[in-house]
């Protein structure tokens, strides 16, 4: 077993993470190896798995860090970063859907360092209590999703901070090419942040793209 980033391992043709909850199973297989408990990572569900499937470089999650998510869900992928980033970190969830909150409340109370926020992303200053934050993510599958990422780095981001985004080019525009809504959100966010890698999503995921950024 290669770990290929902090807390991010490869074994075979599966990515793992340590299970910070051991015994539950939550979006993911369980497997042992020698005394430690890992939970396989599903490209097929979680966008940063098909990201590292697809040979990215850049992975800025790490043990002991804070995490603004952005249309957190039920927690899927949040729960893969809650076992990178451990006890000592702490993820705030945003969400809009209530029925996905209510989803995401039993994984938070099991993991304790997810915090779910009820709240529209559009909105930052609806929730302006949160602390400054190491990494941005955003999954907002919306047109403007690139500027809601803007906006919220702008108000919690520590500076030299990071950001990913995964854009999924059919929530923008349903006719034009994905390769030219790639470019087309890239130009945006070049204006703000330094570009450190990207993947497109395929197989995995059809039409998005991965991008991890520097915050200028």
């Amino acid at each position: 077993m290669k770990e290929v980033f902090p807390g991010v391992f490869r074994q075979g043709g599966n990515i793992l993470t340590k299970n910070l909850a051991k015994g539950l199973k939550t979006y993911g297989k369980l497997v042992t190896i020698g005394k430690q408990e890992y939970r396989i990572w599903d490209p097929y569900h979680s966008k940063p798995a098909a990201a590292i499937m697809n040979g990215l470089q850049v992975f800025p999650i790490r043990p002991g860090i804070k995490i603004l998510y952005l249309g957190i869900a039920s927690g899927s992928t949040a729960s893969f970063f809650s076992d990178i980033i451990g006890p000592d970190g702490v993820i705030y969830g945003v969400e809009i859907s209530e029925r996905s909150i209510r989803d995401l409340n039993p994984l938070a109370e099991k993991r304790k360092n997810i915090v779910p926020i009820i709240a529209n992303a559009r909105e930052p200053d609806t929730y302006t209590w949160i602390e400054p934050v190491d990494i941005v993510y955003q999954d907002v599958a919306i047109d403007d999703q690139s500027e809601i990422l803007i906006r919220n780095c702008q108000a919690f981001l520590k500076k030299d901070g990071y950001a990913m985004i995964a854009i999924k080019a059919r929530s923008i525009d349903v006719v034009k090419n994905p390769r030219e809504v790639f470019r087309q959100e890239i130009g945006k966010l070049k204006k703000h942040f330094d570009i450190l890698d990207k993947r497109e999503l395929g197989p995995w995921e059809k039409d998005h793209i991965l991008l991890v950024m520097k915050w200028k």
